[in-house]
């Protein structure tokens, strides 16, 4: 006979226990779909709905092709779909998210303006800033944003950029020391030098010292952790695979915590900066007494910030923002300008007319240029700089996501999904939006339809630049810098490091690219996107130098 035993009080406990937290837990998920079902409806009926591309992936929308592109190839992409849609379009992204691209001159100008406040950064730049550089100001928003940004402009002023000057000049002819000693030692009176490493060398060693008084020794053969670091991303590009893993952290940001081999080079790169820049910060208060005794010093970058550690500034950053800051410059000193003199290089190698012309001009004015003539006595020089930062800004896109509801003025009105036309589309909370820098710079729609073309001369004439180029608000009508509260606080200090380390090399040596003017290029992945001659490793730019005779 068999007896069935009742069941144990604790087996019932155990039951409804686990009963209970499956309907707490199918509770949670019901109500995260419904607020999910709620935003969605608002965002809809408080959106203007734009048309668009098809999605090309029911899972990725069109992001994966715009993920898989060149640079050049995604700006491209944003200006073909707009010349079909308009100024101002959607696009399918990620699991069901859209995004609203905007490619009108006004709409970016609005957009600028209430940057940092009603569009913020996505959660997903907010974990990858923050993991890599901290709290610093390409984190921060809002009013810390603003604090921040206060307490470093004085470092970045005109009389601060001023007396830096030797420091770009000390730089560019360590590199000229070392060129020549290639180039005499080399049989046929020139050498294959691998420029965008020595770019890379005379960033660092720059904003090194010009920012906190230390030199890395990079010129002079020294391999410093920091090098390192900074090295091993040309040397590791990104996979499929994490291209795919980071699609998907838009959506859920919390991705970017898997150990991927591209995260742990952030997070290796991370780390490195953080103990150099408390080594440095060590060092300088220690040295402040002796360093930091003049007034001026105290508008220099390490000076700034040590002054902003005092609990009765009134500017104060805590020691963790301090850091921070010192990250953040140290990447941005490195990466921006090594990027924009490869580019320089490379452009004048091949158009051998424009290396030419910049050269008789930089020898016709003699003796190295002055910061004040540099920004005013070199026409030719500055359109170069100018029409490199157009076609080759370091960084390409904004995306940022829209933290209250508002309304976009248009230059020109677009249809909507509905066929209806409007000069203004609303914007509800939470809507993603996306600027093409490389887009907008390279437009024919607002640079004319020489705008794929290196063109410096373009530069020098009154209509030039006319149309809808007058347009675009920022510097000089470029996107290169963005606009609004979060221009790049650098943006003079890297201009004269440019226009300095260009001029020094352009006079002393003639560029040609190793296998001639067609040598095909690529991007390859660093930091940033960087060019790279197909067929090399890394972030590989040979070019032929010579000296000039």
């Amino acid at each position: 006979m068999n007896v069935i035993s009742a069941p144990s009080p604790l087996s019932l406990w155990e039951t409804v226990r686990s009963v209970g937290a499956f309907n707490v837990a199918c509770s949670f998920v019901a109500l995260w779909a419904f607020v999910k079902v709620l935003r969605a409806l608002r965002w809809r009926l408080k959106t203007t709905q734009l048309r668009g591309p098809p999605r090309t992936s029911f899972i990725y929308g069109v992001s994966y092709d715009l993920a898989s592109a060149r640079s050049q190839d995604r700006g491209g992409a944003y200006e073909r779909w707009a010349t079909e849609y308009g100024v101002a379009y959607m696009i399918p992204s990620t699991l069901g998210q859209t995004r609203i691209v905007l490619c009108d001159p006004r709409a970016i100008a609005h957009f600028y303006a209430r940057e940092t406040w009603t569009y913020v950064q996505t959660p997903l730049s907010l974990a990858l800033t923050e993991a890599t550089l901290g709290r610093g100001l390409l984190w921060s928003q809002g009013e810390d944003h603003r604090r921040q940004r206060k307490a470093l402009t004085p470092a970045f002023s005109n009389g601060a950029i001023r007396k830096l000057t030797s420091v770009f000049y000390d730089s560019a002819y360590k590199a000229k020391g070392a060129w020549d000693t290639a180039i005499e030692s080399s049989k046929d009176g020139d050498a294959v030098i691998e420029v965008q490493n020595w770019m890379n060398h005379i960033s660092l060693d720059t904003v090194g010292i010009a920012g906190f008084s230390h030199d890395f020794g990079s010129l002079d053969g020294k391999h410093a952790s920091v090098t390192e670091a900074f090295d091993t991303f040309g040397a590791n590009q990104p996979s499929a695979l994490h291209k795919v893993f980071m699609l998907f952290a838009f959506v859920f940001p919390i991705i970017t915590k898997i150990p991927t081999k591209r995260a742990n080079l952030f997070k290796k790169l991370g780390i490195t900066m953080e103990e150099i820049s408390n080594d440095l910060l060590t060092r300088s208060r220690r040295e402040k007494d002796m360093n930091m005794s003049g007034r001026d010093e105290e508008k220099s970058i390490i000076g700034l910030l040590i002054k902003s550690e005092d609990q009765d500034a009134e500017l104060h950053m805590s020691k963790e923002e301090v850091v921070a800051q010192m990250k953040v410059l140290l990447l941005a000193g490195y990466e921006t300008t090594s990027i924009s003199l490869t580019w320089a290089l490379i452009e004048l190698s091949r158009h051998p007319d424009v290396q030419t012309s910049l050269r008789e001009e930089l020898l016709g004015f003699g003796a190295d240029p002055t910061y004040d003539q540099l920004k005013t006595n070199l026409p030719y020089l500055d359109a170069v700089v100018h029409e490199i930062l157009r076609l080759h800004p370091p960084v390409g896109e904004s995306n940022r996501i829209a933290a209250a509801d508002d309304v976009i003025p248009l230059s020109e009105p677009v249809r909507t999904e509905s066929g209806e036309m409007t000069d203004s589309i609303s914007i509800a909370k939470g809507t993603l939006i996306t600027i093409s820098g490389t887009s907008i710079n390279r437009s024919s729609a607002i640079w004319g339809p020489d705008a794929k073309e290196f063109k410096p001369d373009r530069w020098l004439t009154e209509d030039g630049i006319s149309g809808k180029a007058k347009e675009v608000q920022g510097h000089r009508h470029l996107l290169t810098f963005v606009d609004g509260p979060r221009t790049c606080l650098g943006k003079d200090f890297a201009i004269t490091e440019f226009k300095t380390v260009l001029s020094v090399l352009v006079k002393n040596f003639v560029f040609e690219m190793r296998d001639g003017p067609d040598t095909p290029l690529e991007l390859a992945m660093g930091i940033l996107p960087r060019p790279r001659v197909v067929g090399e490793d890394g972030i590989g730019v040979p070019l032929r130098v010579r000296r000039y005779e």
